[in-house]
C-alpha cells in the first residue's frame, strides 16, 4: 500500500531491464496502465537519444553500485504519447540478503512544468537572447 499511494513514481526492473513494479504514480505521469508495462523493457519511457544509459545499467548491475549513490539526476523521459517530460530520478540497486543485486528501483518526480517556468525565466532575463 505504501508504494501505491506514494506521490512519486516508482519503478523497479530487473536485471535484464524489464519493469516487475510500478505504483500508480508512474501510471499517471507516462500513461501507461500496470498490465501494459510489467515485462517491458524500461526503453519503454527512454527517450531514444538516451538509451545508452544500458552501459552504465549493466555496469552497476555487475559492480554493485550506481555512478550517483542516490542522488538525484534531471534527465527526459517519454510519455505513451509519445510526448516528452522532464523528470528528477534517483536510482538505487536492490539487493539480496547475500549482497547480490537483484535489480534497480528508481524514484521518479515529474518537474516538467518547473523546468518550462525557469526557461521562460532565463528567456527574458536581460542579455538572454
Amino acid at each position: 500500500m505504501i508504494l501505491e499511494q506514494t506521490a512519486d513514481a516508482i519503478i523497479y526492473s530487473n536485471r535484464q531491464g524489464m519493469i516487475e513494479r510500478w505504483n500508480a504514480a508512474a501510471a499517471a505521469m507516462f500513461g501507461y496502465t500496470t498490465p501494459e508495462v510489467l515485462g517491458q523493457r524500461l526503453d519503454l519511457i527512454i527517450p531514444e537519444h538516451l538509451r545508452a544509459h544500458w552501459r552504465g545499467f549493466e555496469a552497476a548491475m555487475a559492480n554493485g553500485t550506481t555512478r550517483l549513490h542516490g542522488r538525484p539526476t534531471l534527465t527526459r523521459a517519454l510519455h505513451k504519447s509519445g510526448s516528452k517530460l522532464y523528470v528528477e530520478m534517483s536510482f538505487a540497486l536492490v539487493t539480496d540478503v547475500a549482497g547480490t543485486v537483484l535489480g534497480s528501483v528508481a524514484m521518479v518526480r515529474d518537474v516538467t512544468e518547473r523546468m518550462e517556468r525557469e526557461r521562460v525565466l532565463t528567456k527574458g532575463a536581460p542579455g538572454k537572447p
